[in-house]
């Protein structure tokens, strides 16, 4: 039980981390979108 919380708080550092450093740099909202991109539930409605 104790590894698997050491694992989920490692990837949560480095998740945040990560947002605090593209966010600084000005490319977070490229890292959103390529979020939305490879996201494998996304509906798509053609007219």
């Amino acid at each position: 039980m104790q590894e698997k919380r050491g694992k989920l708080l490692a990837k949560a550092l480095v998740w945040l981390v990560a947002e605090i450093l593209l966010n600084f740099l000005g490319i977070d909202n490229l890292a959103d979108y390529s979020e939305f991109v490879f996201e494998k539930n996304v509906v798509i409605l053609r007219g």
